[in-house]
């Protein structure tokens, strides 16, 4: 059985530094609805703000972590699952991680989401009909699927199943960008509550003294 490591500085102290708690906002939509354009917009907004803050792009992340995978349903569910493991990760580090990902079953978000303090795991549906989402066709993956050169896009022949009560839906169709990043920052600000003005003290740097020549036990 593997045991946790703890260590001295805890979540709480690096939030202090950063001035902001650590909050995952998980953009879930068909390809084309936005996802990576509102992540990048409201990314831009908080880096302005000196917000600490990671995108993790579904894209970007294929061509490392999850090179391996396919677009199975087996494959999608696991990589969901490894992107929200790291997720998880950037939350304990203090940040605001965007997670741009098409995810496209609830089971999925919903084991994502369990993996988090209540609270800090925000689902923000991003919310175009499949028509609009074809006609941006940004990637020209729905002119493959439809041609059958592409199996397994989400919407044509694999399942998009739309979030039940996200915590915000975004008609991009209906919405502009700058409006879209207005409810999203009203959305983290809410979920941030008060920052401690006193954190648990952390312990001063260490000062190399003769014991640290010493092997460790």
């Amino acid at each position: 059985m593997i045991a946790p490591q703890s260590f001295t500085v805890a979540r709480e102290d690096r939030e202090l530094l950063a001035g902001h708690r650590g909050r995952v906002v998980w953009f879930t939509g068909l390809s084309g609805a936005g996802k990576s354009t509102l992540a990048n917009a409201l990314e831009v907004a908080l880096h302005r703000t000196q917000k600490r803050t990671y995108i993790l792009d579904g894209d970007n992340i294929r061509r490392g972590l999850c090179k391996d995978l396919g677009f199975s349903d087996a494959d999608r569910v696991e990589n969901m699952r490894r992107v929200a493991e790291v997720a998880r990760l950037f939350v304990d580090a203090g940040m605001l991680v965007l997670v741009a990902f098409i995810s496209p079953f609830r089971a999925e978000r919903q084991a994502a989401r369990e993996l988090f303090t209540p609270g800090d795991f925000l689902e923000v549906f991003v919310n175009v009909p499949l028509a609009v989402a074809e006609q941006r066709d940004t990637k020209g993956l729905y002119q493959k699927a439809r041609s059958g050169a592409l199996a397994h896009l989400t919407g044509i022949d694999s399942p998009y199943e739309p979030p039940l009560a996200p915590d915000l839906a975004l008609r991009t169709d209906l919405l502009s960008i700058d409006a879209c990043v207005e409810r999203m920052l009203t959305l983290l600000a809410s979920s941030q509550g008060t920052m401690p003005a006193i954190a648990r003290p952390v312990p001063a740097p260490h000062s190399r003294c003769e014991s640290d020549r010493a092997p460790l036990p």
